[in-house]
């Protein structure tokens, strides 16, 4: 694994990228495992019913949640940049102002997802069967935030130096005990899904704890200090501009995916269920390629910073190829295991239909995704967070809803909700490639 002390400046570009990935890939792995693991457990031990209320609370969790991590990969980027140009104090300035910027988005996080569950739920017309479960879930979940939001911004603040190894030694421990807690509260106590969303925050809180000790205690140039956590205001109005983009941009495509989530919702439990399901192996299958862009953008940024321009367009040739090659082979990996791997969640047969149907549909068309992302982490690596906001605002949302709500009531399919990410996909990454002919991105950095 790369060594930290080395900034990602130095040293063989594909080398540097590869082995900074490895780490987060494995990281994330663990992480997926915290909602994989209430699925697997639910799913076997409580049923189809319960596996569509945990299901259905994915797209508002990340609806939340995806708006705070946009702003602590703004906060990345800024700390890369003044890591790569060797300027401690205003290094030390933003990664203080984003702890105080977590500390306080926990707060607001906490009481608009407990508040605000049940309103949601309905809009996108949850089954009543499942609401109860779905409400449950939701709000013991968001009542952990504090875990949820400051592991995002410690994990972030490690990456943006280049340390992606001791977030994967914590997160292989809370992955651990969420397992653990899943099994003893689900099983032994039968607190049903109560219990999966009460181990998923002890899990959290716990590997929150354990990035911040690693800050408090190192002796390197990022260390944390709590007397020192405080908002330096022009600090986190240059954090908000670079992250801003990136959290709006999560938000509207959450948004959209509740759109979605609903189209699905109206199919009933069985189809919730199996592409609920599908979105776990999707998950898991596509976390090489997130490590990649994750990479990606804190290579641009502390190279960018650096103002070393050459090895930043060369690492971003580099990222974009691997990640289109290595989605292109998952995506045939998943069309051709779908069925057993939708098996493993949830064996009824109609459940395993509905997944088997979303898994061949997108599978196939991941190498779009995988551009579109990559190109999106170099460019919020370059400081222009605002085009891939723009593109997937667009793509992601407005042309998505639209179609939905043309394509649905007109062949009354849920082929119509499949097919509305691989088309998508493909607009967002053709437009990607027309914004960044000719090394673009870089030049007007």
């Amino acid at each position: 694994m790369a060594d930290i002390s080395v900034p990602m400046t130095q040293g063989t570009i594909w080398k540097r990228i590869t082995f900074f990935a490895l780490p987060l890939f494995l990281g994330n792995l663990f992480q997926q495992l915290y909602n994989t693991a209430d699925s697997l457990i639910v799913g076997n031990l409580l049923g189809s019913h319960a596996l569509a209320a945990v299901s259905s609370a994915g797209n508002l969790i990340f609806m939340l949640v995806g708006f705070l991590n946009g702003l602590s990969l703004g906060a990345g980027v800024v700390i890369a940049r003044y890591y790569g140009a060797g300027d401690t104090p205003r290094m030390q300035t933003a990664i203080h102002t984003t702890a105080a910027m977590g500390l306080a988005a926990s707060v607001l996080m906490t009481a608009a997802g407990v508040g605000l569950s049940p309103t949601i739920l309905r809009w996108v017309d949850t089954p009543e069967a499942v609401m109860a479960d779905s409400v449950t879930y939701l709000q013991l979940y968001f009542w952990g935030s504090l875990g949820v939001v400051m592991y995002n911004i410690f994990v972030g603040i490690l990456q943006a130096i280049g340390d992606s190894k001791h977030p994967l030694y914590y997160l292989m421990i809370s992955s651990v005990v969420n397992v653990v807690l899943d099994l003893v509260f689900v099983a032994l106590f039968h607190w049903g899904v109560a219990g999966a969303a009460i181990a998923t925050g002890i899990s959290q809180l716990l590997s929150a704890g354990l990035c911040m000790a690693r800050l408090l205690r190192t002796r390197e140039s990022y260390r944390l200090s709590l007397r020192a956590i405080r908002f330096d205001w022009p600090m986190l109005r240059q954090i908000v501009r670079f992250g801003l983009p990136s959290g709006v941009q999560n938000s509207i495509i959450a948004f959209a995916n509740l759109v979605v989530q609903a189209n699905v919702n109206a199919f009933g439990e069985m189809a919730m269920a199996g592409v609920g399901a599908y979105s776990k192996i999707e998950g898991f299958g596509f976390l090489p390629i997130t490590s990649f862009t994750m990479a990606l953008t804190t290579f641009v940024s502390q190279n960018l910073g650096a103002d070393d321009r050459q090895r930043a367009a060369k690492g971003a040739r580099f990222g974009v190829a691997a990640t289109v090659i290595m989605a292109a082979a998952v995506g045939v990996g998943v069309f051709i295991l779908a069925p057993q791997l939708i098996a493993t969640f949830d064996s009824t047969p109609e459940v395993i239909r509905f997944g088997v149907e979303k898994a061949r549909t997108s599978a196939l068309f991941f190498g779009l995704l995988a551009y579109s992302h990559a190109m999106a982490a170099i460019l919020r690596g370059a400081g222009r967070a605002m085009v891939p906001m723009l593109v997937m605002m667009l793509f992601w949302c407005i042309v998505r809803v639209a179609f939905l709500w043309v394509a649905v009531p007109l062949t009354q399919s849920i082929q119509a909700v499949y097919w509305v990410y691989p088309l998508t996909w493909l607009c967002s990454s053709a437009t990607f490639f027309w914004c960044s002919r000719g090394g673009r991105w870089m030049r007007e950095h």
